[in-house]
């Protein structure tokens, strides 16, 4: 199961107005993730670099070549949440740590 933080909705609802192809191929990536859930493998998904994204991950869409990653986490054995959608950090490099951070608050305040 997928779920995305609301936050990540209003991100992904920006995405949606803004660049279509870009959302649908998020929506794509994200329904890779919802079948093959932590078999999913790269380039369809890889770890956050670096010590703030420590336990996140993206998603990858167009094997990588979108200018868009969604930063999500496992947060149980079935369940993925989406918690930000970010931009590619070799694109916008202070941009996708704002959102690797907001992420990593996000998860933090998730109850299960």
């Amino acid at each position: 199961m997928v779920v995305y933080h609301p936050n990540a909705e209003d991100e992904l609802a920006v995405l949606k107005a803004s660049q279509a192809s870009e959302f649908t191929a998020v929506l794509t990536a994200v329904d890779k993730l919802r079948h093959l859930g932590p078999r999913l493998s790269f380039p369809h998904q890889s770890g956050v670099r670096g010590k703030e994204g420590r336990g996140l991950r993206e998603l990858r869409p167009r094997q990588g070549r979108s200018r868009w990653r969604p930063l999500y986490a496992q947060v149980t054995d079935t369940t993925f949440v989406i918690l930000a959608i970010a931009p590619e950090a070799k694109i916008d490099e202070r941009a996708f740590n704002r959102a690797v951070r907001a992420a990593q608050q996000r998860r933090s305040r998730i109850e299960l």
